[in-house]
């Protein structure tokens, strides 16, 4: 070997690994951690398990809360040029799992009869360093995770009061109200197996009038016309009504802004004092139902081929 040649063999050895590996190696993206808070409300009010909620609905009925619980997934910061940037949720074991969040504004006192001790206001994660003026969000679980056994399935997605069946998947929202007329005479109105509706998609979950009042009204958003292939147990192909909403907010500060899950705006034009016969009650859900038309809107999902004018239950404070 020349003199130059070991020169240049020298050279080569001694240059940084940076300068001469791949980017991909040589950087790494800075993350900024973000926790995204969300905080349950009816109104103007903080929800609480202790309190009853008067005025609620088109007639105005008072109602005490027995469940307050809901999915979301695909959280996305929007930055400064418009662009959607995944958070990557940190994997805790028990309020995360890969894309999907459970919150729980619900604590089992009071009239919380059904859930957890445990509240869950926040989703946690890492985004690359930048600033942040929007956020969006699914109100739901995807279509991969959506059709698994919840008796198998990782925490948060373990939870059989939040899930129907195997062709159902889960219930992407679960608010269980009980009438105040009805509070001490059925205590056990909201209270159903953890496994409901085995029969059907979204079977089992019927209740009665009591001297033809309601007992309660349950929203429990989910998927519903998903077809069974032969002998396959869960959906292969996606459900007719998906009833994942997709949740967008161009004007939010994720240092500072909360996301309000507003139970009364959600409710404002539907009769929680009936139930339309022969169907489920409340709203499971049900393409056919009518008490789930203004529920299903003001989650900003259409009902019965009419389109919603724009969700009301999320808002920013």
């Amino acid at each position: 070997m020349s003199f130059i040649q070991r020169l240049a063999a020298i050279a080569l050895t001694s240059l940084p690994f940076a300068a001469i590996a791949p980017a991909s190696l040589a950087q790494t993206a800075e993350t900024q951690s973000v926790r995204l808070q969300f905080q349950g409300m009816v109104g103007e009010e903080a929800f609480s398990c202790e309190s009853t909620y008067a005025g609620l609905g088109t007639m105005e009925s008072t109602v005490a809360v027995t469940d307050f619980r809901l999915y979301v997934s695909d959280v996305q910061l929007i930055n400064e040029a418009g662009d959607r940037v995944p958070v990557m949720l940190e994997q805790d074991g028990v309020w995360q799992y890969e894309d999907v969040a459970l919150l729980d504004f619900e604590d089992r006192s009071g009239t919380c009869t059904n859930g957890t001790p445990e509240i869950r206001t926040e989703v946690v994660g890492t985004v690359p360093t930048g600033t942040y003026t929007g956020i969006e969000f699914t109100l739901g679980v995807p279509f991969e995770l959506n059709h698994n056994d919840a008796t198998l399935a990782p925490s948060p997605l373990n939870l059989t009061s939040m899930w129907w069946n195997w062709q159902g998947g889960y219930k992407f929202v679960r608010i269980d109200l009980e009438n105040e007329m009805m509070m001490g005479d059925v205590p056990q109105t909201q209270q159903h197996s953890p496994h409901d509706g085995h029969g059907g998609e979204h079977g089992g979950e019927h209740g009665g009038d009591h001297d033809g009042m309601a007992q309660g009204f349950l929203i429990h958003l989910g998927s519903t016309a998903c077809q069974l292939e032969g002998d396959a147990m869960s959906p292969t192909t996606a459900c007719g009504n998906p009833n994942t909403s997709i949740i967008t907010f161009e004007d939010f500060d994720p240092t500072s802004d909360v996301i309000v899950a507003d139970l009364a705006a959600l409710v404002a034009d539907s009769n929680l004092m009936t139930n339309e016969p022969d169907t489920a009650l409340g709203c499971m859900s049900g393409p056919d139902d009518g008490d789930c038309l203004g529920i299903l809107h003001n989650f900003g999902l259409s009902h019965s081929e009419q389109a919603s004018s724009g969700q009301t239950f999320f808002r920013i404070k």
